[in-house]
């Protein structure tokens, strides 16, 4: 027989050697470093309790001279329900391009809303962009969110849980960053 040793006995004279780490061990210290190089470790922590809706996904075509260029767009509402959210629009040649285009675009565009106690808005606000108005109106505890369409999506991602809303003039869900712009208002 030879006398090579085996893993259990190396395993063990690896844990009687001060500083020695187990196999195991230094794969994950490889992978943790990996992810925080950076220092990075409060991003990971941030990006989990994103949450991500997609309010529209539309086959959009440029004409070009070789005939139509087909291409999706997706609009997207990126929020943390803790009175943080954003609205992103994304472009590319198939779906899942577009959503991620739209979710990175939307965490750049990011809008803090303030919550009273009651999670509703502190006050009266009124968004404006081109020809689309959005009425935003604080609500008693229990009433719930009560809006119409993308501005719906938005008010919940923001974390507003009491409130009242009208859409005004367009219906275009392109639109639907008036409401941030009302909401950029009440700060």
């Amino acid at each position: 027989m030879t006398d090579t040793p085996t893993k259990q006995e190396i395993q063990s004279k690896n844990d009687n050697v001060p500083g020695a780490m187990p196999v195991e061990q230094k794969k994950n210290n490889r992978n943790d470093r990996k992810r925080n190089r950076r220092g990075d470790s409060k991003n990971l922590e941030r990006d989990s309790d994103w949450q991500e809706r997609v309010v529209q996904i539309r086959r959009v075509s440029k004409t070009v001279k070789g005939g139509k260029k087909m291409s999706f767009r997706a609009i997207v509402v990126v929020g943390n329900e803790k009175g943080q959210v954003g609205v992103g629009v994304g472009k590319a040649g198939d779906v899942i391009g577009a959503v991620r285009k739209g979710v990175s675009d939307g965490k750049k565009n990011l809008v803090r809303v303030p919550l009273t106690p009651n999670n509703s808005i502190p006050t009266l606000s009124k968004g404006r962009n081109g020809a689309a108005n959005v009425l935003i109106r604080p609500a008693a505890p229990g009433t719930g969110v009560i809006a119409g369409g993308s501005i719906r999506t938005v008010l919940e991602l923001a974390g507003i849980k009491n409130v009242l809303a009208k859409r005004l003039g367009s219906k275009t869900p392109l639109n639907k960053q008036i409401c941030l712009k009302g909401e950029r208002h009440l700060t």
